[in-house]
């Protein structure tokens, strides 16, 4: 009834970019008449909702469930209660908030049914592979139909290693979604910062982490209706989301899927907090007078970086003299 192997060839025919990293990135994904008819939807039409009470009952009623997924909380009561007392409590230490993600398990539009199982197909999902040059026979898929409420954030990261590619499909609801704050940041590391990436080049078998919003620059964001972004991530991909909007009225949704290698070859992962060369703080860990950490970061660290880091610091111990009072300024 629906064809949708024009999407593949619209995949297969796109010219990638290299700005801020390797991607894909393609306008007027669907079919204008396919996209009107997704989002006529039942499931992707927003329910009415006074509270955010109603709104999770009105998905669930929809078909949607709520999944564990990154930057997000599953217990609904937490959510509802941080969501309407101050949201002063975060999910992770480089963000200030979190929110919570549900997926259509029980889809009954005919088109969203195609759509579905054309998306978790292997030609499509073999074609994603071949794009990127990625072995699909080592490979796992996931994706469905997705929609994000308010305070959902996940700061700047790169996905992790096992993570070979991921798409995501913009199929937003509201006519005036382009304006809304909860669209995806696509980054580039400050320069000052740059030492990250050199790490986790030179260190294959430590995972990528999530790092603080003011690491890095947003040099784009994904605001466009019917709109993909496709990647294969590595340590420059980083992409970020921070989502503070409305969500009564209406909600983030996409289309979201990964290509998974079966296995992964990581065998430890470090925070940013211990990544932080630039920062007085330091965690119990790498306050310690010999700091393997410190010391393994800093050795794979390119020259050039090195002298922006020391000037960096320099600057830093200037800025803080100049904030002083001379009777508070200390020795150092």
């Amino acid at each position: 009834m629906f064809d949708f192997d024009y999407l593949i060839k619209k995949l297969t025919d796109a010219c990638f970019a290299s700005y801020p990293f390797k991607h894909i990135y393609i306008e007027d994904f669907f079919s204008s008449e396919h996209f009107e008819q997704l989002l006529a939807s039942e499931e992707i039409a927003s329910p009415k909702a006074n509270s955010d009470d109603e709104l999770i009952d009105g998905l669930y009623a929809k078909g949607y469930k709520v999944i564990d997924f990154p930057g997000c909380v599953t217990d609904r009561r937490k959510y509802v209660a941080w969501h309407s007392e101050g949201r002063n409590e975060p999910f992770h230490s480089a963000c200030e908030g979190f929110g919570m993600v549900l997926r259509l398990y029980s889809i009954q539009s005919p088109i969203l049914v195609a759509i579905n199982e054309f998306i978790a197909s292997e030609r499509f999902n073999r074609a994603i592979a071949e794009k990127f040059d990625i072995d699909f026979e080592q490979c796992i898929t996931d994706g469905g139909i997705q929609k994000y409420l308010d305070g959902y954030e996940i700061s700047p990261h790169p996905d992790i290693r096992r993570k070979a590619a991921t798409f995501m499909i913009n199929i937003n609801p509201s006519p005036l979604s382009e304006s809304l704050n909860h669209h995806t940041h696509y980054l580039r590391l400050t320069k000052k910062r740059e030492y990250v990436k050199s790490f986790w080049e030179g260190n294959v078998d430590i995972d990528r982490a999530w790092v603080p919003w003011d690491w890095a620059e947003t040099v784009h964001q994904q605001k466009k209706n019917n709109s993909i972004v496709l990647f294969s991530p590595s340590n420059e991909t980083f992409h970020g989301v921070k989502a503070d909007y409305e969500h009564l009225k209406t909600q983030r949704t996409q289309l979201y899927g990964n290509v998974w290698y079966k296995k992964g070859h990581t065998t430890s992962k470090l925070e940013w907090e211990d990544m932080d060369l630039l920062s007085r703080k330091t965690t119990s860990y790498s306050s310690q007078p010999t700091n393997p950490i410190r010391s393994m970061i800093a050795s794979t660290i390119p020259s050039s970086v090195k002298t922006f880091i020391k000037r960096a610091y320099r600057k830093t111990d200037v800025d803080a003299d100049k904030g002083m009072d001379l009777g508070e300024r200390k020795t150092r």
